[in-house]
């Protein structure tokens, strides 16, 4: 129990102390944002791209570990779509609800808390479900979004596809991922002066990031519907892990390591992504920032017992 506790405080710590910096006005919200905006659009997508450009692809894509994460993850996000529409959601407030419930914080606490549970050699499984975790998410959800917004509008099917692709296609941590697909399909090495200097920026991708975070959750005000806050965070740190735990080990026969990356990153809390979603199209953005930050908080207590759970 005292070792799974070690393994979960320091990274909480970090995002507690990025919270209280904020709080006391250590760090204004512009700050704040700057730290982010380097975290998430520089340091990031840098340790992306050297992440996967030394991934042994051949080894670590493997058809089980992606079902078992993957189909979990669709299925809370229909579940979540259900669910808003039940309680009297429209349809847009239904596929944000839905898109919270689905997309794991997968990089920013399940990076280092995988790390820090089972050492730096067990998170390829991790980098193999993150390089495509971000573009497989953001086109469902915007998909589904874009065709509930334009359902009786007659939109031609080609400006829906444009959009999508644009939304994608910038998105840095997408680029960050194909610049490592890149670099690894290649073979073409990098200077060792660039290479270095990569690993510089991505050094600082985590902490900044953690810290950034904190400050982020002070803005994040625990309102809204209290019922749909409840169904994000039950499907996303619960029912995720839940359903990819099963189906791992019943359906797909992963190892240990496997089930350690699919379960523990399915076991994070909704990332400040899905308030960004919810953000950038206008609905849900109550729900899905409460749910990222009860989610965030509830996680301390699951991600111990996913870790007890475990090989």
């Amino acid at each position: 129990m005292n070792a799974a506790f070690e393994v979960i405080l320091p990274v909480f710590l970090v995002i507690a102390a990025g919270w209280l910096a904020a709080w006391r006005g250590l760090m204004s919200e512009a700050m704040v944002d700057a730290l982010m905006r380097f975290a998430q659009g520089v340091a990031v997508p840098v340790l992306l791209a050297l992440s996967i450009g030394n991934l042994d692809l051949g080894a670590n894509y493997d058809t089980g570990l992606f079902l078992s994460f993957y189909l979990a993850a669709f299925t809370c996000f229909g579940l979540g779509v259900l669910a808003a529409r039940l309680l009297g959601r429209p349809g847009t407030d239904a596929v944000a609800i839905g898109f919270a419930a689905m997309f794991s914080n997968s990089l920013l606490l399940g990076v280092p808390i995988t790390e820090r549970a089972f050492g730096h050699d067990a998170l390829a499984g991790n980098f193999a479900i993150i390089s495509i975790h971000s573009p497989i998410f953001y086109a469902v959800g915007i998909i589904c979004m874009e065709l509930v917004r334009s359902h009786g509008q007659g939109e031609p099917a080609a400006t829906i596809a444009r959009k999508v692709l644009r939304a994608i296609c910038t998105q840095p941590m997408v680029v960050g991922i194909a610049a490592g697909l890149a670099l690894n399909l290649t073979g073409i090495p990098l200077p060792g002066v660039v290479s270095d200097a990569m690993r510089i920026i991505a050094g600082a991708a985590i902490p900044c990031a953690l810290f950034g975070l904190g400050g982020v959750l002070l803005r994040l005000k625990p309102e809204g519907d209290s019922r749909a806050i409840a169904t994000v965070v039950m499907l996303s740190i619960l029912v995720h892990p839940g359903l990819t735990w099963l189906l791992g080990n019943y359906a797909f026969s992963l190892n240990t390591d496997q089930i350690r990356s699919a379960v523990l990153t399915g076991a994070m809390a909704p990332g400040v992504n899905a308030y960004l979603f919810a953000n950038a199209y206008g609905t849900a953005k109550r729900v899905a920032a409460s749910a990222v930050l009860v989610a965030t908080l509830a996680s301390i207590a699951t991600i111990w017992m996913w870790l007890q759970i475990l090989p």
